[in-house]
């Protein structure tokens, strides 16, 4: 079967890992991970979290970057026109505005909070990683068509080098998740899974070490 895109000319040039990695955890919230809460609970997703604190524990030890943000809103009024209607109910300081434990655990350098979908929007994101020199940006998180996505395309647009692992990302669907991660592939990310992340993570690391 062919590919128009390819055809095209899309996804031809690979992006690679450049000079310095960082990870991004996008929305690993009790809201989103936990199945007590009406939007959490989905198996990717849970897959995503074990996955994503495997690639955490490498970039800690490495000395990488870790940044982590919550979906988390001062009041009512603080929330975009959100068409998710559970999403109004992440008040700062409610349950499902705690980091999951399993993340929590792997100590992120900072933990954002954040309104909108990316995890660059409105944030001091992009301003941290540029301070600490970071070229290559790890995103993880949840959910893949949504503030995955979103985070992807801003990433990309302020200049990083962005790698996806399909593994440390999850949807509430597998065709959503598969879909959005096709199109992202074609356009402005490479997407790996997380042993390379954690390969590319120590290869860093040891170059750094003989620096």
């Amino acid at each position: 079967m062919s590919d128009v895109y390819a055809e095209k000319g899309y996804g031809v040039r690979p992006i690679g890992f450049g000079a310095k990695p960082a990870v991004v955890v996008v929305d690993f919230q009790t809201g989103f991970t936990d199945p007590a809460f009406p939007m959490g609970g989905a198996p990717m997703v849970d897959r995503a979290v074990v996955n994503t604190a495997r690639v955490m524990r490498a970039a800690k030890a490495a000395g990488a970057p870790i940044i982590a943000c919550v979906v988390a809103f001062d009041g009512p009024k603080g929330a975009p026109h959100w068409k998710v209607a559970p999403v109004h109910d992440l008040l700062a300081g409610s349950a499902g505005t705690a980091l999951d434990p399993r993340i929590a655990a792997e100590q992120p350098d900072v933990v954002l909070a954040k309104t909108a979908p990316s995890i660059f929007f409105g944030t001091a994101a992009g301003a941290i990683l540029t301070r600490e020199r970071v070229d290559t940006v790890i995103v993880t998180g949840c959910i893949t068509s949504g503030c995955v996505r979103a985070s992807i395309i801003d990433a990309f647009s302020l200049g990083f080098r962005v790698q996806v692992p399909e593994d440390c990302v999850g949807d509430q669907d597998e065709v959503a998740h598969r879909q959005n991660l096709k199109d992202v592939e074609r356009r402005y990310a490479d997407v790996i899974d997380a042993d390379i992340a954690i390969a590319a993570i120590e290869r860093w690391s040891r170059a750094n070490d003989r620096g």
